[in-house]
């Protein structure tokens, strides 16, 4: 008798199962394991996407509102990415839910995704031309909620298709392709910063064609006929509250995320206005020195995500990655207080990018091992916990306002960042259920 060995591709995932061949009608939506062109895909994605958000907020947005209105461009960013964070609150939680629920022959994921870059790809051709505050506020809403329902989706990949032994290296994918695309994007943004609506157009068109490829080339299997719960409104509002008491993992790692990237955005989010406030730079040259502390430490930080995320596997741990990061960021940071010119800018931005980028390899994989329900709505919850990295980002810009007119100005953002870093890494040693 001829015993058939298991299918070595099969596996559980988060979000379904992991198998060879695609599930029949009325069986759950299933996922093909992963090809060797998804990991690239995943980096080229990801670097797409970020190039975009890091352009953007880090270069035209600023610029955009610093010449439309010099004496207010502290208050009126504040309005703006205040405002993107009041509508795109629940923007990546709904497009995780949808597209668990998704039934289309394209699968769960690519819909949403191709929906997201075209909504925001196209919105971006017209970015460029705005002279009024309103209306780059209702612009940048809109762009910033297509982005997300792009997002929430791409990070689902992670779990619908990697084993649980496998996300470290997923996850070191998708963190080179934000630290890379922050980069590429600062540097497409500063070439441009003159001509703010070519630059905002080559992020749009950048976007549409990477994410349509992306799709095309790492095809889901068809969910059209799949089992899907139906969506309901009340339940997935009641989702939103995930008991601490039962869930405490989910809990410590929403709060741990939150607390991080309020600290690294509160000095980021400004970092042009540092240059030109604190440093004492044009605008012009403060474009250019953006660009340069973008650049600088792009390879320490790439060769930390890749190490820590291959390590993080090989030994089976993610908090103490999370640990050393937050030790390597406070030293970081500390550099332009001691030294507030263009050095310790520097300095901080090649040790804080190391920081982060061991932060960022073993994240992505240590928010897939603490769901709730056991993962059975990874989408949602997934979204759930981008909403810790979403609000905290659009707070940075308000809380950051405030430092600076009452509380001792540019320098406290560095004191700022340090303290949240700490408080990050404090509420992560909780977590039980990851080493």
């Amino acid at each position: 008798m001829t015993i058939t060995p298991p299918d070595p591709a099969a596996g559980i995932a988060p979000t379904g199962l992991i198998r060879a061949e695609a599930p029949s009608a009325g069986e759950p939506a299933a996922s093909p394991p992963a090809t060797r062109r998804l990991l690239p895909g995943l980096l080229i994605a990801s670097l797409t996407l970020f190039a975009t958000y890091g352009g953007l907020i880090a270069i035209l947005l600023p610029s955009q509102i610093a010449i439309l209105d010099p004496a207010h461009k502290v208050q009126n960013l504040a309005i703006v990415t205040t405002t993107s964070f009041v509508f795109t609150l629940f923007a990546q939680p709904l497009a995780g839910a949808f597209s668990d629920r998704t039934r289309s022959r394209f699968g769960r994921r690519a819909p949403w995704m191709v929906m997201g870059a075209l909504v925001g790809g196209i919105l971006l051709f017209g970015m460029g031309s705005l002279q009024d505050v309103f209306w780059i506020t209702v612009f940048w809403v809109a762009i910033q909620v297509a982005l997300n329902f792009l997002q929430a989706p791409l990070t689902t990949i992670t779990a619908d298709r990697f084993p649980r032994a496998k996300r470290g290296g997923a996850s070191a994918m998708i963190g080179l392709g934000t630290q890379l695309g922050m980069t590429v994007g600062v540097m497409v943004a500063a070439a441009l910063g003159a001509q703010i609506g070519i630059g905002y157009s080559v992020f749009g068109i950048a976007v549409i064609v990477v994410t349509v490829l992306f799709v095309l080339l790492n095809k889901d299997w068809s969910s059209k006929n799949a089992a899907v719960a139906p969506f309901r409104w009340g339940s997935f509002f009641r989702g939103f509250w995930i008991n601490p008491r039962k869930h405490p993992d989910f809990a410590w790692a929403f709060a741990a995320r939150f607390l991080l990237i309020l600290g690294y955005f509160a000095v980021t989010a400004y970092q042009l206005y540092l240059l030109t406030d604190y440093i004492g730079m044009s605008l012009a040259e403060a474009q250019g020195a953006t660009l340069t502390l973008t650049l600088i430490p792009l390879v320490p930080t790439m060769a930390a995500i890749a190490l820590s995320g291959w390590w993080s596997d090989k030994v089976g741990r993610r908090k103490i990655f999370i640990y050393g990061a937050t030790v390597v960021m406070v030293i970081g940071l500390s550099f332009p207080l001691m030294m507030p010119n263009m050095t310790g800018m520097i300095i901080m931005s090649v040790v804080n990018g190391i920081g982060f980028g061991l932060y960022m390899s073993v994240d992505a994989a240590l928010m897939t091992e603490v769901l709730p329900s056991e993962g059975t709505d990874a989408g949602k919850d997934l979204g759930i916990l981008n909403v810790a990295t979403n609000i905290p980002q659009a707070l940075s810009a308000p809380i950051a306002a405030v430092i600076i007119g009452s509380f001792g100005g540019y320098p406290m953002l560095f004191v700022f960042a340090m303290v949240f870093a700490v408080l990050a890494a404090i509420v992560t040693a909780p977590i039980r259920s990851v080493k």
